[in-house]
C-alpha cells in the first residue's frame, strides 16, 4: 500500500513538471504525460516498478476517464446532426476501418488465431483525438464554424462506434455471429438499466443533495463504479461500464453540474491513466519506431481519404471539406484505450502497442501544429486541388449566380456572412424587402452560398482576404460596403487590411467596417473606413436600456415583444 502510494506521488510530480515544460511550449499535455511515465517506469529511470501498481493506476485512471468522456457525449447532437455529419462521419468510420484492415493484413499484421493487431489497429486509426481538437479550436475560435461543427459531429460518432467496439472486445477469442449477438444483447441490457435508473432514481436523489457539493461528487463516482460493476457481472469491462454509465448521466438534467463537480477529480485520473500508459511503453526498437511511422501516414492519409471525399461529394466545398479531415488527422486518446484494453486481454503483441502509442506521439505534436496554421495549409492547397481537376463551389452550375454578380456588381456588398449578417439580412427582409436586390454578399461558407441562392440573393463563393475574389464580386462597382465579421472571427486577414483591399478596388465606395477594441477604430479609419461600428457599445446600449424597464417593471412586456420580433424571423445562420 504503502509502495502504491509513493508510485502515485512520483506519477504526479513528474506529471506536473513535464506538463509546465510542454505548456511553456505549446504541447499537448497528454504527450507531457506519457513522457513522464516512461521516464519514471521500468523502460527509463526504474523509480516506479511494481506491475501491480502500474495496473491499479491505470485501471482506475481508465474507468475515470471513460466516465468523463461518456458525460461529455451528447446524444442529442447525433439526432439533431442533419444528414452530412451522419453521412461523413458514417463514411469516415466504416471507410476508414475497411482501409485500415486491408492495408494492416497486408503489410503482414495478423488477424484472428489469438493475434488481432490488424483489428485493434484499424479501429485506433478510425478514431481521433477530442481532447487536442476541442482544445485548438476553442483556442482559435472555430468550434462554432461549420468546419467546427462538422469535426466535433464525427468526433460524436467516432465515441459511439468505440463503444460498440469495447461491447464486442471481450469476445474476440470466439468470435461468431451468436456471440455478437449476446454482447449486443449484454451492452444493450447495460444500457437499459443505466437509462432507467438515471431517468427514475437519480433525479429524486440529486435533487435531494444538489445543494451539497461533496454528495454530487460522490453520487456521481458511486454511479460510475456501480455501473461498472453491473457491467463486470454481465462479462463485459467495468470501463465500458463507466462508459455507459457517463452517457446515461449526460442526457440528466444535473448533468453539468456534476460534469462541474467533478472535472477536478477528472484530471487527475487521466494524468494518472496517461502516465502509467507511459510506463508501459518499451524503449523503442527500430522495428517499432518504423511501424509507428507506418500507423501514422495511414492514419493521415486515410482521414484525408475518408473525410474529405464523403464532404466534397455532398457539394461542401474544398475549404469546408479538406478543414474537418485536417482536423481529424491525428490518433485519439480514445485508441489508446482500445489498444491498452487489448493488450491487457493477449490480444495484440506488445510491439504493436507500442507503435501506436508512439503514432499517437508523433501525430498529437504534428497535428496541433497543422490545426493551428490549417487556414493557410488550406489556402495553399486549394488551387492545386483545383489544378488537378476538383471543381470548388464557384465554378458549378449552380454557382452561375456567383459568376454573374463578378460582371454585374450590386450596390451594396456584405463582405463575410455570420451572424451580424444574417440577422442584418432578416431585418432587411421584414422591413425592406426591396432592398435586396441591391445587395451582394460574398463568402466561402457552403451552406451560406446555397441558402442565399435559394432565395434569389446574390452571393459569390470565395474567400473575402483574396484581391481576386473582391474584383470578382464587384466590389470596384459598389457604393457600400459592409465588412460585419470581427477580427477574432476572420480567417487569413483583419478589418484594417480588408478596408486596405477594398480602398485600393475602389476609392469613391462608402466603406463600414467592425471593430474588436477602441484602439483600432482609428486605425480602421486611417486604412479608408467611412464608418467603424464596435458591436459591444450596441450591445451595452440594450443592457442599460433593460435596466431602465427592469426598474420601471417593463421586462416583461419588453420579453414579450421580444420574443413575437424572432418568432417570424427567417435567419440564415439561426
Amino acid at each position: 500500500m504503502h509502495e502504491l502510494i509513493g508510485d502515485i506521488t512520483l506519477c504526479i510530480l513528474f506529471a506536473w513538471v513535464l506538463g509546465l515544460a510542454a505548456h511553456r511550449w505549446r504541447q499537448p499535455s497528454i504527450l507531457a504525460y506519457l513522457v513522464a511515465g516512461f521516464a519514471i517506469g521500468p523502460f527509463g529511470t526504474g523509480w516506479v516498478k511494481s506491475q501491480e501498481s502500474i495496473s491499479v493506476i491505470s485501471e482506475l485512471g481508465l474507468i475515470f476517464m471513460l466516465f468523463m468522456i461518456g458525460l461529455e457525449i451528447d446524444l442529442k447532437k447525433i439526432i439533431r446532426a442533419g444528414p452530412v455529419i451522419l453521412i461523413a462521419g458514417g463514411v469516415q468510420l466504416l471507410g476508414g476501418a475497411a482501409l485500415g484492415i486491408l492495408f494492416f493484413v497486408a503489410i503482414g499484421m495478423r488477424m484472428g488465431a489469438e493475434s488481432y493487431d490488424a483489428l485493434y489497429l484499424c479501429v485506433a486509426c478510425a478514431l481521433s483525438s477530442t481532447v487536442i481538437i476541442v482544445k485548438v479550436l476553442y483556442e482559435k475560435r472555430e468550434l462554432d464554424t461549420l468546419p467546427g461543427r462538422i469535426t466535433l459531429g464525427v468526433l460524436v460518432l467516432q465515441d459511439v462506434f468505440a463503444i460498440l467496439f469495447l461491447a464486442v472486445q471481450p469476445s474476440l477469442d470466439d468470435l461468431h455471429f451468436g456471440v455478437i449477438l449476446l454482447s449486443f444483447a449484454r451492452a444493450g441490457t447495460l444500457v437499459a438499466i443505466a437509462l432507467l435508473l438515471s431517468r427514475y432514481v437519480l433525479p429524486p436523489v440529486f435533487h435531494r443533495i444538489a445543494r451539497t457539493p461533496e454528495l454530487i461528487l460522490l453520487g456521481a463516482l458511486a454511479w460510475c463504479f456501480l455501473i461498472g460493476e453491473i457491467a463486470e457481472r454481465l462479462h463485459l469491462s467495468r470501463e465500458m461500464g463507466s462508459l455507459i454509465a457517463g452517457v446515461s448521466l449526460s442526457t440528466f438534467p444535473y448533468a453539468l453540474d456534476v460534469t462541474a463537480k467533478v472535472t477536478t477529480l477528472r484530471d487527475f485520473f487521466i494524468t494518472l491513466f496517461f502516465v502509467a500508459l507511459g510506463m508501459t511503453i518499451p524503449i523503442p526498437t527500430m522495428s517499432v519506431v518504423g511501424l509507428a511511422l507506418v500507423i501514422a501516414l495511414f492514419t493521415v492519409a486515410s482521414r484525408l481519404v475518408t473525410t474529405f471525399t464523403p464532404l466534397y461529394m455532398m457539394r461542401q466545398g474544398l475549404r469546408a471539406s479538406l478543414l474537418p479531415a485536417l482536423n481529424l488527422a491525428q490518433i485519439s486518446e480514445f485508441s489508446l484505450v482500445v489498444i491498452q484494453t487489448g493488450a491487457a486481454a493477449g490480444h495484440l503483441k506488445t510491439g504493436t502497442s507500442a507503435a501506436a502509442s508512439f503514432a499517437f506521439v508523433l501525430l498529437a505534436v504534428l497535428s496541433t501544429f497543422v490545426i493551428v496554421r490549417s487556414d493557410p495549409i488550406v489556402r495553399r492547397t486549394i488551387p492545386l486541388l483545383k489544378r488537378v481537376g476538383l471543381h470548388d463551389l464557384d465554378a458549378s452550375k449552380d454557382g452561375e449566380a456567383g459568376h454573374e454578380g463578378g460582371h454585374a456588381g450590386r450596390p451594396i456588398v456584405l463582405l463575410g456572412f455570420f451572424r451580424t449578417a444574417s440577422a442584418l439580412l432578416s431585418e432587411i427582409e421584414r422591413n425592406e424587402p426591396a432592398l435586396l436586390e441591391q445587395i451582394g454578399v460574398v463568402d466561402f461558407n457552403p451552406v451560406v452560398f446555397r441558402t442565399l441562392s435559394d432565395r434569389g440573393i446574390q452571393v459569390t463563393y470565395g474567400d473575402i482576404s483574396n484581391v481576386d475574389t473582391l474584383v470578382h464580386a464587384g466590389v470596384g462597382q459598389a457604393e457600400l460596403i459592409i465588412l460585419s465579421i470581427p477580427d477574432s472571427l476572420l480567417k487569413g486577414a483583419n478589418n484594417e487590411k480588408l478596408v486596405r483591399h477594398v480602398r485600393s478596388i475602389n476609392a469613391t465606395a462608402k466603406i463600414v467596417a467592425t471593430a474588436d477594441l477602441l484602439a483600432d477604430v482609428n486605425d480602421l479609419y486611417e486604412a479608408g473606413a467611412d464608418y467603424v461600428t464596435v458591436p459591444r457599445l450596441s450591445d451595452a446600449h440594450v443592457l442599460l436600456n433593460l435596466i431602465q424597464d427592469a426598474s420601471a417593471g417593463l421586462l416583461s412586456e419588453r420579453r414579450s415583444q421580444a420574443e413575437a420580433m424572432l418568432a417570424d424571423r427567417r435567419e440564415v445562420l439561426p
